[in-house]
């Protein structure tokens, strides 16, 4: 599947593929045992690596495999031809014979991601979110290792889907990693571990942001199906995207998690369409704040808006008994007097770091393992976003327990034809979620 990505949306420059392809956006936790089908005891060994989705994402990410030494890309799969076409045309001109995909290993449509796993060593998944659990389950089925962007989901069945799978990856002895970078950016690591060691003392409130103006839109096209608009444009449907603060707020929300090394219990929140309502925008919010509770009592306190000519701020701080923590920007003040800031002299690309990290563990063989906080942070974000949605306080486990799919109902087996939940009025307006309302309750919970 793809995800179509305009290169001159501000929001979406952190990570550049190649310059003719556009740009996109991109704490390794632990796990398995058993022996895998596949180790790779020396950089010299080739591992085959296949791309299922082959957007500005997923070719960036596909772009920083190559860059690794010893890896080939032998298949890719896409819902679009022309995605497909694009991404191998960048990739061939930037790696050239580490480029190796036939026709015959080129598979377009809503089924061909099998195909593309079947052949390969290690899988990358950018698709749109609302297809990761299913691509991630059929990857570790097929016991391959699997690099997927975030979100992992972005309901609590999907969420669920995504828990066991890791629990089947970590039995086989899979290496899984999650596209939640910061993880693996050395100004972060050492910020959390004078966190972790106590550097502000006892942490009681942690603030995140992703305050910014929003991305692309792809225009409806004469003969389009309702689900290929959909995925066309899947940052405005749940079912594919989860929201902007499942799809962008997960990296923010994620840090608060990794500084508590614990996810919320409960969240209550606001938020609403106040500014981008034209029916382009589909069916999410241009807005949320939400109140997160952790067992202990610590407060997050988080914000996402796509608003254009609003104050950008993409951040994440906190605030303890022995001072404060601009975590973003990787510095302390402390009570009383005196700072730290963390200095490098040698930068680190953390979405070039991420690939390297996991491709170590595989060549290596150890334990490596991201899928279950990606799918807990994830939930982090979920639960949001069903709080904003109908103005209730959301505990934990009714995300993670809800039966609500957003998904169409025929899902594992999705034509151009399946039918969408989500369908536009007379007038092409999509409808949104209205908080308070009981009906939405029903749909969200």
């Amino acid at each position: 599947m793809s995800e179509i990505l305009n290169s001159g949306a501000s929001i979406l420059t952190r990570r550049h593929f190649l310059s003719t392809s556009g740009s996109a956006v991109g704490g390794a936790l632990l796990a398995g045992s058993a022996i895998s089908q596949f180790v790779h005891a020396a950089a010299s060994d080739e591992i085959k690596i296949a791309l299922v989705g082959c957007g500005g994402r997923g070719s960036g990410a596909a772009n920083q495999a190559l860059n690794v030494p010893g890896n080939k890309l032998v298949a890719v799969a896409d819902a679009f031809q022309d995605r497909l076409t694009g991404s191998l045309e960048n990739l061939k001109k930037e790696h050239g014979a580490k480029v190796d995909v036939p026709a015959d290993r080129q598979f377009v449509g809503l089924d061909g991601y099998k195909k593309a796993i079947a052949l390969a060593d290690v899988v990358i998944l950018a698709t749109p979110p609302g297809f990761r659990p299913q691509h991630f389950e059929e990857a570790v089925r097929q016991g391959k290792h699997v690099f997927m962007e975030k979100p992992v989901a972005v309901d609590g069945p999907g969420v669920r889907r995504v828990l066991a799978a890791a629990e089947e990856a970590k039995k086989k002895n899979l290496k899984v990693g999650v596209g939640l970078q910061r993880h693996h950016q050395p100004g972060y690591i050492e910020t959390l571990r004078r966190l972790h060691g106590g550097a502000i003392g006892d942490i009681y409130l942690v603030r995140a942001y992703w305050n910014d103006g929003g991305v692309w839109v792809n225009p409806r096209k004469e003969g389009q199906t309702e689900l290929e608009y959909q995925m066309r444009n899947w940052y405005y449907f749940n079912w594919l995207c989860g929201d902007h603060i499942t799809e962008q707020h997960i990296h923010n929300l994620d840090v608060a998690n990794w500084v508590k090394n614990a996810y919320p219990v409960k969240a209550h929140g606001m938020g609403g369409r106040q500014v981008r309502t034209q029916k382009e925008y589909g069916e999410i919010f241009d807005h949320h704040a939400v109140e997160y509770t952790y067992a202990d009592g610590t407060t997050l306190l988080s914000q996402c808006r796509h608003i254009r000519g609003a104050d950008s701020n993409v951040s994440e701080q906190c605030v303890g008994s022995k001072g404060f923590c601009d975590i973003s920007g990787h510095n302390i003040r402390f009570v009383g007097g005196g700072s730290w800031r963390y200095r490098s002299e040698k930068p680190v690309d953390p979405y070039q770091q991420e690939h390297d990290d996991l491709f170590a563990a595989i060549r290596k063989n150890t334990e490596y393992n991201e899928a279950f906080n990606g799918a807990k942070s994830s939930l982090t974000s979920v639960m949001g976003r069903m709080s904003t949605y109908t103005g209730k306080t959301i505990t934990w486990e009714q995300a993670l327990n809800s039966k609500i799919q957003l998904a169409p109902d025929d899902f594992e087996n999705l034509t151009w034809n399946s039918a969408c939940k989500s369908l536009p009025n007379a007038e092409g307006f999509y409808p949104v979620a209205v908080p308070g309302n009981a009906e939405w309750f029903k749909k969200v919970v």
